[in-house]
């Protein structure tokens, strides 16, 4: 049965709430006609649907434009549950790299005084930073480190010479989530994050070098140290094995949590627990360990590629000027005060492939950045290219302070593969003007640029929705893929 869409405007649909029985809150998608062709190709309409239904779930199982099939919470989805209606808290609802996310470096540097530079910087970056499936750091952590680790975040990676104490501030929550568990993560958990942190893994994770090409919002890429020509770096990986044991762990506990608490619904892989019960608190405390790992790693990698560039390039860390500008997590649940039905509320706010996007004056704003908006940092295939948004009021009065994180695939990983055969990748992606080096050929085919939907498409439902604001648009000159 093709799930139904009631078009409310250009951007807007909405899924009834009687389409399905059990369905608590109506579905809402953000969306063009253009994008909605690639949507209905797979069922993450249904797993809209199917997010209705959670326990306590307020406003709306809602969609973003790069919405694509994921394991129980379509991935470009956001939910919020309230702890005070027996709301509940779903790991699939977050999803199993726990707290991917994105990060963008900004220098000092323009497009001519690195262009002849490119691929041995290019190499230094894929020498410094594993990647690939498994890759593992020289960096191994021992087990007097797990408590400090997961309770930090990018602090304890700082204080381990990655990076600069004024990174701290641009991060998301400033690098780390209070509240975190260690305890409630298993050792197998930590078992396969201890040679983990520094790494890229493998998949769609990055480290892209960009150029500013396109300023959209003169008065927002001032306040974020943009300029047209300058030289960017943006990674994008997460939590790693790390986090993928603890989804997998707590899969299993929400399981057998939902029968003791005669929950019933319609796909079990959106296994819940409510947030106030031991299991979800167990869950909570685990994930911001996992949320926290993945802050640490990111931090790692941001120092590695400071390193690569200052002995490549042979300048001054005060020459390069490289410097965090912002810190976006992915796939998190975080406990939130939102306007629920004009009074406001503290939901458990689950983004899984979702971005926040806070608006101007936002106390959770860095100082320097509070007069235009929150940093919105959404990557894009590695041929053509990324965006730099700002949040809005809109995404806070629709959508719990959220809006999308990418492009979103449009073609599955096997077809990509099968598109790929026979192709030299690389040469094309240099005749693009972008030299990548990846861990596999099997890699290049996944993410070849026309296995993703193009960001711009996404990026401009969401400016017209008014969910976000466009600020910048980065293309990339140089990647390193996992």
């Amino acid at each position: 049965m093709t799930v139904p869409l009631i078009k409310l405007d250009e951007y807007r649909y909405e899924i009834p709430k009687d389409y399905k029985p059990g369905m608590q809150v109506p579905g809402r998608v953000y969306a063009s006609e253009r994008l909605l062709k690639d949507i209905r190709t797979d069922e993450s309409l249904e797993q809209v649907a199917n997010g209705a239904t959670l326990p306590g779930i307020v406003t709306a199982s809602i969609a973003m434009p790069d919405i694509h099939f994921g394991y129980g919470l379509p991935i470009g989805g956001v939910i919020a549950t309230d702890p005070e209606e027996d709301g509940v808290v779903s790991p699939g609802g977050v999803g199993f790299d726990i707290n991917c996310g994105v990060r963008l470096l900004r220098t000092h540097l323009n497009l001519e005084e690195v262009q002849d530079k490119i691929r041995p910087l290019v190499t230094a970056m894929f020498q410094k930073i594993p990647s690939g499936v498994g890759s593992k750091s020289d960096l191994r952590l021992t087990d007097g480190d797990k408590a400090p680790l997961l309770t930090q975040g990018a602090k304890w990676m700082i204080e381990r010479g990655f990076g600069s104490p004024s990174d701290l501030p641009h991060l998301e929550s400033g690098g780390f989530l209070s509240g975190a568990a260690p305890d409630e993560v298993s050792q197998k958990a930590f078992e396969r994050g201890r040679r983990q942190l520094g790494t890229l893994g493998s998949g769609n994770h990055f480290a892209e070098i960009q150029t500013v090409k396109e300023i959209f919002d003169q008065r927002s890429a001032d306040a974020y140290g943009l300029f047209p020509g300058q030289i960017t770096v943006m990674i994008h990986t997460g939590s790693r094995g790390f986090g993928h044991q603890v989804c997998t762990d707590y899969l299993e506990v929400m399981e057998r949590a939902m029968d003791r608490y005669g929950i019933r619904l319609p796909d079990r892989q959106l296994a819940c627990a409510p947030l106030n019960s031991p299991e979800g608190r167990s869950y909570l405390g685990a994930m911001r360990a996992a949320a926290n790992f993945a802050w640490a790693n990111r931090q790692c990698i941001r120092g590695q590629i400071e390193e690569a560039f200052l002995e490549t390039l042979r300048i001054s860390p005060r020459e390069l000027g490289m410097v965090t500008l912002y810190d976006v997590a992915h796939n998190i649940v975080k406990v939130e005060s939102h306007s629920v039905e004009g009074k406001r509320r503290d939901v458990a706010v689950h983004r899984k492939g979702a971005t926040r996007a806070f608006p101007p004056g936002h106390d959770e704003i860095p100082a320097d950045y509070r007069e235009v908006g929150q940093p919105v940092l959404i990557p894009g295939d590695m041929g053509r290219h990324s965006f730099v948004l700002a949040g809005t009021e809109g995404a806070m009065g629709e959508c719990f302070g959220s809006t999308c994180h990418g492009a979103g695939r449009r073609m599955s990983r096997h077809a990509a593969k099968k598109a790929a055969r026979g192709r030299a990748l690389h040469r094309e992606m240099e005749d693009r003007g972008v030299i990548v080096m990846a861990a596999g050929r099997a890699t290049m085919a996944e993410e070849m640029p026309e296995a993703y939907k193009d960001v711009a498409d996404v990026v401009d439902v969401v400016h017209e929705a008014g969910i976000a604001k466009k600020v910048a648009r980065l293309t990339p000159i140089g990647c390193i893929k996992g």
